[in-house]
C-alpha cells in the first residue's frame, strides 16, 4: 500500500572535508563525507534525520547547506578536536581513488545513540562505519520498513565477521565490485552476490560504477547501466548519492517489492549521476526532481530499449 507521505529516512555516517585531486583539477577541504553525499540525495524524496560528529572546526555554513535542504541535524553531535578529513586522488580514468590520508578525528572516537525522537525512523542508511556500531543502531531504531547497510574494504579485512554478523540483520547490503569480490573471495560478482544474499537480506545492490548496477533479490536479477555522462569531474561521492536516491525512492514509494527495488536502483544510478558532475557536494546540492526525473525516464529508455 503506497503511503500518503513519504516516510522518514535515518543516516548513520561522516561528516567530513576532503581534499580531492584529478589529473583535471583538484579542491581543497570541500564538503563530503557519506552522510553528506546520502542526505543531499535522499532530501529530495522524503524527509532525512541526520546522525553523525563534526570537531570545533567544522563550518557551520556546511551544516546550514544540509539544513536549508530540509535535514533534520537534531542527530549531529559537536566535539572537541578535528573533524573527520580524507585525501584521495584518481588517475585519468577516474575509476578508483587512491586514499592518501585518512585523519579520523572526532569521527574516530564517536559512540552513536539514536535520539528518542529518531527512533521510530521507517528506513534506515547505515554508512561504512565500524559494523560493531552499525549492529548497535539496529538495536536502538524501533521497527523500520527497512535497513540498508553499506561497508568498505578497511572493515572487510579487519571487521568481517562482525559485518556478516550485521549482513544478516539487515535488508539491503551495498558494495561496489572490489568490496564484493574481497568479501567472499570470488572473482565472479553475481555468484558473490548470491552468497551475501544466503547471509539474509532481502536484496544486494552491486555498485559497478561506469557499469552501472546489479540488484539480485531471491526471485530477480537486474542490472542498469550508468547514466552516461559528457564528463565526470569527481566520483568520491557516488555510492552514497547512489543509495540516497535508491533509499529516498523507496521510501517516497512506501513499498519494498521487486519491483519497487528495480526502480530505486534506477533512481540511485541518477543521483550517482549528479554527484560525479562536479566537485564535492556541489552536483548533487544543485539537482533537483525535475531534473533527476528527467534522467530516470531517459536510463529507463536505454534498459527497456
Amino acid at each position: 500500500m503506497r503511503l500518503s507521505v513519504p516516510s522518514h529516512i535515518l543516516v548513520v555516517g561522516s561528516l567530513a572535508y576532503d581534499d580531492v585531486h584529478t589529473p583535471y583539477d583538484s579542491r581543497r577541504e570541500v564538503l563530503g563525507g557519506a552522510a553528506s553525499y546520502f542526505s543531499l540525495a535522499a532530501c529530495l524524496y522524503a524527509p532525512v534525520r541526520l546522525m553523525g560528529v563534526v570537531g570545533d572546526d567544522f563550518r557551520g555554513s556546511d551544516l546550514e547547506r544540509l539544513r536549508a535542504k530540509g535535514v533534520d541535524l537534531a542527530g549531529v553531535e559537536h566535539a572537541k578536536g578535528r573533524s573527520f578529513r580524507w585525501l584521495g586522488k584518481y588517475d585519468h580514468d577516474l575509476a578508483a581513488a587512491e586514499t592518501i590520508n585518512t585523519d579520523l578525528g572526532v569521527f574516530g572516537d564517536w559512540e552513536p545513540t539514536v535520539p528518542p525522537a529518531f527512533a521510530d525512523s521507517e528506513f534506515v542508511f547505515l554508512a561504512n562505519i565500524l559494523p560493531e556500531i552499525q549492529g548497535r543502531m539496529l538495536e536502538q531504531v524501533r521497527a523500520p520498513k527497512a535497513v540498508a547497510l553499506d561497508t568498505m574494504n578497511y572493515w572487510i579485512e579487519r571487521r568481517r565477521d562482525a559485518l556478516a554478523a550485521v549482513m544478516t540483520r539487515v535488508d539491503i547490503v551495498t558494495v561496489n565490485e572490489a568490496e564484493a569480490r574481497q568479501f567472499c573471495g570470488t572473482h565472479n560478482v553475481l555468484k558473490a552476490a548470491r552468497e551475501i544474499l544466503a547471509l539474509g537480506p532481502r536484496a544486494v545492490v552491486i555498485k559497478r560504477a561506469e557499469y552501472g548496477a546489479l540488484l539480485l533479490t531471491k526471485d530477480r536479477i537486474f542490472w542498469t547501466p550508468a547514466y552516461p555522462l559528457d564528463e565526470v569531474r569527481d566520483p568520491t561521492g557516488a555510492g552514497d548519492a547512489f543509495a540516497g536516491g535508491m533509499l529516498g525512492h523507496l521510501a517516497r514509494a512506501g513499498t519494498f517489492d521487486d519491483a519497487t527495488l528495480c526502480r530505486a536502483v534506477l533512481h540511485g544510478t541518477v543521483c550517482a549521476s549528479f554527484a560525479v558532475e562536479d566537485f564535492s557536494v556541489d552536483g548533487i546540492e544543485r539537482a533537483d526532481r525535475t531534473a533527476i526525473d528527467r534522467r530516470v525516464r531517459e536510463l529507463e529508455s536505454l534498459v527497456s530499449a
